[in-house]
């Protein structure tokens, strides 16, 4: 949903992706760092189950998987696949998802921010919770959001 000409996607570093391994991995053993989950989505070309750790947020009263550092592989994955699972330990939840378009999700952002911008705010380009209506409008279409439903 992204009107970019090139979608922005930044690659996380080594250690980045030695960190999230172990916060995937201490979610699917039951373990949430702050809230984290382990998402488990079907790749697009590969029919294989990927795993990412993810920081799944609520506003509002609905639940929403905002990808901070753009359109990601997980991202493409769940285009393609319209839900997945979301894992803490044996608790595993199936959903849905809808991808938000860039007019929606500002006030998403804002609120993931406050709640995740400790965590995340090197990906947003200096965009925080504290930026106007307009900087973090203009931050949309690099980050996708997906409203997530619970199936079962």
């Amino acid at each position: 949903m992204s009107s970019s000409p090139s979608p922005y996607y930044l690659k996380g570093s080594r250690m980045n992706a030695r960190f999230n391994s172990v916060v995937g991995r201490l979610a699917r053993y039951g373990i949430s760092l702050a809230g984290s989950a382990e998402l488990t989505v079907r790749g697009r070309r590969s029919g294989e189950p990927q795993r990412i750790p993810v920081n799944p947020h609520t506003y509002e009263g609905t639940q929403y998987l905002v990808s901070a550092r753009g359109h990601s592989q997980w991202v493409r994955n769940m285009r393609a696949a319209g839900g997945g699972e979301l894992r803490v330990g044996r608790k595993v939840r199936t959903f849905t998802a809808v991808e938000l378009p860039d007019a929606e999700k500002p006030p998403v952002l804002r609120t993931y921010l406050e709640r995740w911008g400790w965590q995340v705010d090197e990906y947003f380009r200096g965009v925080t919770a504290k930026s106007s209506a307009e900087e973090i409008a203009a931050a949309a279409p690099d980050h996708p959001v997906f409203r997530i439903t619970v199936t079962d």
